[in-house]
């Protein structure tokens, strides 16, 4: 982190939150998402918010890589679900290339998968996207002095998991993926199509779609055909 101290005012009475911004650097935040008018609503907090400014904004992962290199933040607001580059690779290669980031995750996901994919990609926070003010301002204050903080209901989950005894097993295949998209995925790769995924697992073909769209993300593969590559690479497609 920089160091953060300025010159303190000599001003008669400061207002002591004032007084505390004003020996501040700001914390530089750069908001990665790619619906604009939530971002617009990030702007408005942070540009509100004295030991905060904006440091830059990206709609999809790739281009939030791109502008850490330019702009250099403090720390990332990045929605997990984008176009292109995802919010947990993108996580993970900014880990890799500007480990001194602050990565929190902003996101309407609130399944263990994605929690957990966020973390192992070295997210340090975890909100929802209905986290109020003063959850957002605290999480990225968290973030730029290198801790982490999760929103209260992910916190509870986090603490449950943990304290609860989980049999030892070997690491996930394809983390990145929850546990509907592993299990869907596995159909794809039998070489079932979407109304036969769809009947087996009682959805509807627009679900499905859904899902497969967000697979081929995930995964960083052009088609359908890619993605049964990678799974059967790993082991997946083999009937019981």
């Amino acid at each position: 982190m920089n160091d953060r101290s300025a010159a303190s005012t000599n001003a008669a009475n400061p207002d002591p939150a004032q007084q505390g911004a004003s020996q501040v650097t700001p914390i530089r935040v750069l908001i990665a998402d790619d619906h604009p008018v939530f971002r617009d609503g990030l702007r408005v907090l942070i540009d509100a918010t004295a030991d905060m400014a904006m440091a830059g904004e990206a709609a999809d992962g790739d281009a939030a890589v791109a502008s850490v290199a330019e702009h250099h933040p403090d720390v990332i607001l990045m929605d997990l679900k984008m176009p292109g580059l995802n919010g947990i690779d993108a996580t993970r290669r900014l880990r890799e290339t500007h480990p001194e980031v602050g990565v929190v995750v902003l996101t309407m996901f609130d399944d263990d998968d994605s929690v957990f994919a966020a973390m192992r990609a070295g997210a340090r926070g975890y909100l929802l996207k209905g986290a109020d003010k003063d959850e957002v301002r605290l999480a990225v204050r968290a973030a730029a002095r290198g801790e982490a903080v999760f929103g209260a209901g992910i916190a509870r989950r986090l603490i449950g998991y943990f304290a609860s005894p989980h049999p030892h097993r070997p690491p996930d295949l394809f983390a990145e993926l929850t546990a509907r998209e592993r299990e869907i995925l596995a159909l794809i790769a039998t070489g079932r199509n979407n109304q036969a995924i769809a009947d087996e697992l009682f959805l509807s073909q627009k679900t499905v779609r859904n899902y497969v769209s967000s697979i081929l993300s995930k995964l960083q593969v052009a088609d359908r055909a890619g993605a049964i590559v990678r799974a059967r690479q790993a082991g997946f497609g083999v009937e019981p």
